[in-house]
């Protein structure tokens, strides 16, 4: 489409404010993480590395990263199984109520965070008794996790024609055959992509962990407990700087796999393997 010249200046203006409303914050975020004042003063009166080697020597904050990790990879591997084979259920199979189930999946990552986590709380304490902990951060985490992978998965199994695995099985092959030699080869890539944006979901999430962790502390609740403490504010801050650039890796390569994915036109169908 042609544009003028007015007009392509107008959208290189409207992108610049976009991405300056969103980044700006979080550049002064990381600007006070050098900064070598343990005061907030702006401009920064200089700028030091001293924060980040404390920061690392933190015992509170290696444990609480140390957590985060553990609750990150255990709710994404929770999120790939049952999104993954909800995606399937829905995408390959034709059956009453297929789209309420298909809105009941998603619908979780709209709900209020504090809603949720008063919901799974009570669940825990009152109706299973159980005590909260990693586990329950997991399965809490889990439950909006699902979702990322759910919608990268089903999306690409609606891009995948049917007649690849129909043609996998008038070849001789059984289901776990045709899955394992047709169908997964063409959701890898979605599988990885949905997997590293429910890990970044799930490492900065604070609402939902706050009424599920019990006495455990994830990085995210460590450093809204410590920013309220002076003397721990640089600190802080160079734990942020540290947890936004841990966040932005998995959802860097996620924008990756989904882009060249979609600028090769891809759908598994020239990878996938014959099963005599």
């Amino acid at each position: 489409m042609r544009m003028s010249g007015g007009s392509r200046w107008a959208l290189r203006a409207g992108v610049g404010l976009t991405l300056a409303f969103i980044y700006i914050p979080l550049a002064v975020v990381i600007l006070y993480a050098f900064n070598e004042s343990r005061l907030l003063e702006w401009p920064p009166p200089g700028l030091t590395l001293e924060w980040f080697d404390k920061a690392f020597e933190n015992q509170g904050a290696r444990d609480a990263l140390w957590a985060s990790l553990k609750a990150a990879t255990g709710a994404t591997l929770l999120a790939m199984l049952l999104g993954s084979l909800a995606s399937l259920a829905v995408a390959r199979h034709r059956f009453f109520g297929r789209e309420t189930i298909s809105f009941l999946v998603i619908l979780p990552i709209a709900l209020p965070g504090i809603v949720t986590g008063m919901a799974l709380n009570s669940t825990f304490t009152e109706v299973l008794d159980i005590d909260l902990g990693l586990f329950t951060i997991v399965t809490a985490h889990a439950t909006f996790c699902i979702v990322v992978v759910y919608n990268n998965v089903i999306a690409r199994l609606r891009r995948m024609s049917e007649s690849f695995e129909e043609a996998s099985a008038d070849l001789g092959a059984d289901t776990w055959q045709t899955f394992r030699h047709v169908t997964f080869p063409s959701l890898r890539t979605a599988l990885v992509a949905g997997a590293l944006l429910a890990f970044a979901l799930s490492f900065d999430e604070i609402i939902v962990t706050t009424f599920t962790a019990g006495t455990d502390q994830t990085l995210p609740i460590w450093i809204f407990s410590n920013l309220s403490r002076p003397n721990q504010l640089p600190i802080v801050n160079a734990v942020a700087a540290i947890v936004i650039l841990l966040t932005a890796i998995p959802v860097y390569l996620a924008h990756r796999l989904t882009r060249d994915e979609s600028v090769t036109g891809g759908t598994g169908a020239a990878g996938a393997t014959a099963v005599p």
